[in-house]
């Protein structure tokens, strides 16, 4: 079954582009790229509704704790996400981060608020069963998109609730989170203390992703290195093209290539640039590193109005004209599908492939 599933229903009319909305960031946007060849557009429409994006970091269930009155069921001006422009931008899959601005320094702390993110990021969910769907595998991925809606992974959730306890992660993934963050844990230091490599196991054993945005280039390439399933970069861009903190290192995007791993590129323009070119030159490097099968998107959208972004990528919506800047810059369609959902989905199915593999070693 799983085979069928992911095939996906290419008339489904959830990621067509005629209802793009009229508002910042949509196609027609004062704020599009001069030139976006019209053939390129229809051909990235096409290839969308096929190959619909899989965006590894949205922050928008934080973002509507603190401003609970908007309604993303219709274009809400307000926030940069809203269910029609994840619509028209073709988007079949969102990992909605679970990580808060500034989180307290206690421990306690920090896992109480995680636990109302989960909470807050559950009831969102349900809240609009008509476009978005729980994900917990990679096959819920697929049969979200088959069915039209938008497939929801919770994560990450920060590595700093786990304190000398696998406790709190075993909660955390009953509770559907598949995604952990090592950065600033007291055990991902400098490198990985002991209990950091149990952490690093049994993420592995739950079949949940590690994401080391953030984490310094030594103890990323430790955390690879250490883990048998791939791990992933939720938000960063090139470091070798802009030296903004949150970038990765060709060492580590070179670490992640040999692990399988996943660089997700960001849309903030403090680490892309202000334009949607400069976007696709942190793609081609990406790519040119790390290679095609290690790249991916991660825009960071969910902030309300205001936030600085690229040029022609100001919302969910935008993914159209990037993926017709590629093609007019030479990308395969095949890579295209591996950048846009075929990387996430490999990646998720190698940590559950891993994760059976621990099952069956485990002594009964």
């Amino acid at each position: 079954m799983a085979d069928l599933q992911d095939e996906p229903n290419a008339g489904n009319p959830a990621y067509t582009l005629d209802t793009a909305p009229a508002g910042p960031g949509s196609v027609g946007a004062e704020d599009q790229p001069a030139v976006v060849p019209a053939g390129s557009l229809e051909r990235a429409a096409a290839l969308l509704s096929v190959h619909p994006v899989a965006d590894g970091h949205n922050t928008l269930v934080w973002t509507l704790r603190q401003s609970p009155y908007h309604d993303i069921d219709t274009t809400d001006l307000g926030v940069d996400t809203d269910i029609p422009r994840l619509r028209a931008g073709g988007v079949g899959a969102q990992f909605w981060s679970l990580m808060m601005p500034s989180e307290a320094a206690a421990a306690d702390q920090v896992v109480s608020d995680t636990l109302e993110q989960i909470d807050a990021a559950r009831a969102f969910v349900g809240r609009y069963p008509d476009s978005l769907c729980l994900a917990l595998t990679a096959d819920d991925m697929a049969d979200a998109r088959n069915r039209g809606r938008i497939a929801s992974f919770l994560g990450p959730v920060p590595g700093r609730t786990l304190i000398d306890s696998l406790g709190a992660l075993h909660a955390f993934h009953v509770l559907g989170v598949r995604i952990l963050a090592p950065a600033g844990a007291p055990w991902a230091q400098e490198g990985l203390t002991a209990f950091g490599h149990e952490v690093v196991k049994e993420t592995n054993r739950l079949a949940m992703l590690l994401d080391l945005t953030g984490c310094p280039p030594v103890v990323a390439c430790r955390i690879a290195s250490a883990s048998k399933a791939p791990v992933i970069v939720s938000h960063t861009a090139a470091a070798a093209l802009n030296g903004h903190p949150g970038n990765v290192t060709d060492e580590v995007l070179l670490a992640l290539r040999a692990a399988g791993g996943l660089a997700m590129v960001t849309f903030d323009s403090a680490q892309t640039g202000d334009s949607l070119h400069a976007v696709a030159d942190h793609l081609e490097h990406l790519r040119a590193v790390a290679g095609p099968h290690s790249v991916g998107l991660g825009a960071s959208f969910g902030t309300e109005h205001g936030t600085p972004r690229p040029a022609g990528l100001t919302d969910p919506s935008g993914y159209p004209r990037l993926v017709a800047e590629l093609l007019d810059r030479g990308w395969p369609e095949s890579e295209l599908s591996l950048l846009t959902w075929g990387n996430a989905q490999r990646v998720l199915r190698d940590a559950e492939f891993t994760a059976r593999a621990a099952h069956h070693r485990r002594p009964g």
